[in-house]
């Protein structure tokens, strides 16, 4: 019998985007069975008890590209079985080609996973053709899972524009997408027509709320340096718009945004990028509420100024969360 797919109007709140937690040697190139299945479990476990909303994994800082094939299943497996049908949970299965994707894509539908966060494969800069024929290909195959488009344009070496969206809103399966900054936001919004749920970065939430109504769930990953500022947010943007007052909203992102100047070197995107993963598991562990524990290689290597800067912006984070526990 074929699954009930999600609904574009079904995803709403905070997305918390989650780490594959990893044990210590992981770095080493020797490392098998590198995956912490203790701390990977206990993670979603108590995102879901600290409310949030659905779970997205297995992207970049989940570092779907440095983890072996069965580390990949063992780890969908553990979160898969920790959310219990709670919440959504979404697992990565980009591979570097469409077949490989739609086999790990067919697992992930066996292991009971609700979607996948797919990105175009990386090697080749895709066209708009390319990307698209993709998706289509993908829900094809695998006709009852739900898609999230991975949106990363540093990542994929493609711009993800209006054409596309238009095109990728056609494919029923495609329900939500982890989406970065807020530029095109609107003309994207047209081009989707309700269809697919746009999640923006948590610190673009608030932003991208006021700008369109439509905007009512959001992705962070600072989630697991402390879940309860993710949950705030959600919760002073909904009564925000049942008021129709939105200083208390601001006055929130006042607090929040600071959090993330020292994550991005030189205040730069593209020089983040370059050291992702090793920036946001980083960050994650100094905020003190979860271990993310070392990067797989090849890409454990960060200098250690910008490493710092993540750690802050986990410590800033974490704080923000503990005032906001004191003041309840």
């Amino acid at each position: 019998m074929a699954r009930a797919l999600l609904t574009a109007a079904d995803v709403k709140g905070a997305w918390a985007i989650v780490p594959t937690p990893s044990k210590e040697g992981a770095s080493d190139w020797r490392a098998t069975d590198t995956v912490n299945v203790d701390e990977a479990a206990r993670m979603v476990n108590g995102l879901i008890e600290a409310g949030v909303d659905g779970i997205l994994s297995m992207g970049t800082l989940g570092e779907a590209a440095t983890m072996t094939l069965d580390e990949k299943l063992v780890f969908m497996k553990t979160i898969v079985d920790a959310a219990a049908g709670r919440v959504p949970v979404f697992v990565g299965t980009t591979c570097i080609n469409t077949r490989d994707t739609i086999a790990l894509t067919r697992q992930a539908v066996d292991i009971g996973a609700t979607g996948t966060m797919l990105g175009v494969p990386m090697w080749c800069a895709p066209s708009v053709d390319t990307a698209v024929q993709f998706y289509k290909d993908v829900a094809e195959a695998v006709p009852d899972i739900n898609i999230a488009i991975y949106a990363n344009p540093e990542a994929f070496k493609f711009d993800f524009p209006r054409t596309f969206w238009g095109q990728v809103a056609e494919i029923p399966q495609v329900v939500t997408a982890k989406y970065i900054g807020v530029g095109t936001l609107l003309p994207d919004l047209a081009a989707i027509k309700g269809r697919i749920k746009l999640l923006p970065i948590d610190f673009d939430y608030y932003g991208a709320a006021r700008m369109d109504d439509s905007i009512d769930a959001f992705w962070t990953s600072g989630a697991v340096c402390h879940p309860l500022v993710s949950t705030t947010l959600r919760d002073l943007v909904v009564q925000a718009r049942a008021s129709g007052d939105w200083s208390k909203a601001k006055a929130f992102m006042g607090r929040l945004a600071p959090t993330a100047a020292p994550l991005f070197p030189n205040g730069s995107f593209k020089e983040f990028s370059t050291y992702n993963i090793p920036l946001e598991k980083a960050r994650m562990t100094a905020g003190g509420w979860m271990n993310a524990g070392p990067c797989r290689p090849p890409y454990h290597l960060c200098p250690e100024t910008y490493l710092e800067g993540a750690r802050t912006s986990g410590r800033m984070w974490a704080e923000l969360g503990k005032a906001l526990e004191a003041e309840r």
